[in-house]
Order: C-alpha cells, then sequence, then structure tokens
C-alpha cells in the first residue's frame, strides 16, 4: 500500500481549490459526486490565487488585480477555521462558501464568508482572519505542495491521485461545467485515472465555450 492510501483503503483523491475560483466551484462539485459512485477518499487542501499571481500583478488586467486583492480573505479564513478546528472542517467550509459566493451569487462578501461559517457551526470570529496574516505560512505551504505536485503555469483546481505505480500524479483540473453526475462523473473519474497511469501523459485540451454552470 502507498504512504498516500488512506488507512480505509479507499483511492485517495487529494484536491486543492482556492473558494474563489467558479472552475475549481465545479471540478470540486463533480468530485463529491464520484464519492457517491467510486470508493475514493477526497482531501482538502487550499491553494492562493494571490499566492499564484502575486509576482504578475503588473501583467494583469486591472480588474483582475482587484479581484485577486479580495482572494487573500476567503482562503485564509479556510486556513484559520483548519488551524482551529482541524482538517475536517475543510470540506464542509469549501462547500458552504462555494453556495454562497457562486450558486447564491453573493459573491466573496465578508458577509457571505460570515454566513458560511454560521452555516456549518463555526465561530464566526473566524471571519477576523480575513485581514490577518496570521496563518499565511500555512496557507504558503499547502499552495506550494499543490503546485510542486503539478508543476508551473497552472491555476486551480489541482488534482492529485494514484498513478501506475501508486505514487500520485497531478493535474490541472479537470475543467468541466456543469458538474457531471452519477455514471458521467465516474465515467471522468475512471478516465482520470487512465491518464495517470500513462507515464508521460501530460495534457489534454480545447477551447471553453460556455461559463460555468451552478446548479
Amino acid at each position: 500500500m502507498s504512504q498516500n492510501t488512506p488507512a480505509n483503503g479507499k483511492t485517495p483523491a487529494d484536491f486543492w481549490f482556492d473558494p474563489l475560483c467558479p472552475w475549481a466551484w465545479m471540478t470540486s462539485r463533480w468530485i463529491l459526486e464520484v464519492e457517491k459512485v467510486r470508493d475514493i477518499e477526497v482531501r482538502w487542501h487550499v491553494m492562493s490565487l494571490a499566492v499564484l499571481n502575486e509576482d504578475k500583478l503588473d501583467e494583469v488586467p486591472e480588474e483582475y488585480r482587484d479581484k485577486l486583492v479580495k482572494a487573500w480573505g476567503p482562503v485564509r479564513v479556510v486556513v484559520a477555521a483548519q488551524q482551529l478546528h482541524g482538517d475536517e472542517v475543510v470540506g464542509p467550509l469549501y462547500t458552504a462558501l462555494g453556495t454562497r459566493f457562486h450558486n447564491n451569487g453573493e459573491g466573496p462578501t465578508r458577509e457571505a464568508i460570515a454566513g458560511a461559517l454560521k452555516d456549518i457551526g463555526l465561530p464566526e470570529d473566524l471571519l477576523e482572519y480575513a485581514d490577518k496574516d496570521t496563518y499565511d505560512t500555512e496557507l504558503r505551504a499547502s499552495h506550494q505542495e499543490g503546485i510542486d505536485k503539478v508543476g508551473q503555469e497552472v491555476g486551480t483546481p489541482v488534482i492529485a491521485v494514484p498513478g501506475a505505480d501508486g505514487e500520485q500524479v497531478a493535474f490541472f483540473g479537470p475543467v468541466v461545467t456543469p458538474a457531471p453526475k452519477g455514471e458521467e462523473a465516474a465515467k471522468l473519474w475512471d478516465g482520470t485515472l487512465l491518464v495517470a497511469s500513462i507515464p508521460g501523459f501530460y495534457e489534454i485540451k480545447r477551447t471553453r465555450t460556455q461559463g460555468p454552470v451552478f446548479d
């Protein structure tokens, strides 16, 4: 058994996300569907669009630059919750944040973050960490772990799954909308494991012709 395999014997799927990213949100809803139809265990980790782009701020459009400034708050709150309340709160908090940010159209406001904390019974004073760098070392370490697995010049989400030898292979994506359900979710998972089992496989891509469909 690989050291990356959970003690319960389920196939691990490590998932790196930034709550702000709608495409990561789509992929995360897919991987939760996979949990219903395949014997997997999703392990949630944060990555940060703000960290990813902090050396490129002078290269991105002003509108996106403003978005990146706002990106610090939600991910800092998730990391604070993880540090103070355990790994098990990360997935539920991400779901609560994403539902408010994306499905409900509230966006990454302080009110939405506070509401998400309340939704899953976490102390609302965790919101204070949105403006603090208290756990930025842990945030950056989690981000770097995902990037080290997948390589540079990618975004969120990152997913790492077992390859042919049991060691993890990481990819950016899969980018998909709407999130597949049932057997379609299972087939996409099976395909992800298949390409991960091929040494030297790196990328399949086509132009996106549809935006995120939140359902």
